[in-house]
């Protein structure tokens, strides 16, 4: 699997997230959901990205998990919502976000897992060189400032 496919399943985990604190904070109601426009905006929203990201997988991984995901109609749900998003049946978004979105969710959280195990130990975390920055910047911030134009020159 290559790192490209990895940052991609990062990003449609985050979309599935968003679409199960998007549930959380509106409630498990389809009434809500067909009444709320920034509810079903923001799921459609979701569900969209979700399936571009899907597009972007490399041809092996999707060959690959083909018999866990259907690749296929992840992408053609992109399609349906981005062209035809007035004849938009949102029984089948709410069907999709509350369904299939889940499932994504737990294959996504189990492949970028099993990856991350395969990472060699020594290398340096993200966390840590954000902090490594964020020490850096605070040693910048911490140097004396000229206070007036006579410092400047010093």
């Amino acid at each position: 699997m290559n790192n490209s496919d990895i940052q991609r399943l990062q990003h449609i985990r985050r979309y599935c997230m968003d679409i199960a604190e998007f549930i959380e904070r509106f409630g498990k109601s389809f009434d809500t959901f067909t009444e709320d426009r920034a509810y079903s905006n923001a799921v459609s929203m979701c569900v969209l990205q979700i399936g571009e990201l899907a597009n972007g997988l490399s041809d092996e991984f999707r060959e690959e998990t083909k018999g866990e995901m259907p690749w296929g109609m992840i992408r053609g749900m992109r399609n349906w919502i981005a062209h035809a998003y007035a004849e938009m049946d949102e029984s089948i978004i709410w069907e999709t976000a509350t369904n299939d979105i889940p499932g994504l969710l737990a294959f996504c959280n189990r492949i970028i897992e099993k990856n991350l195990e395969k990472e060699p130990v020594d290398k340096p975390s993200v966390l840590a060189k954000i902090h490594a920055e964020q020490k850096k910047t605070e040693t910048e911030q911490r140097k004396p400032r000229a206070k007036n134009r006579d410092d400047w020159e010093r």
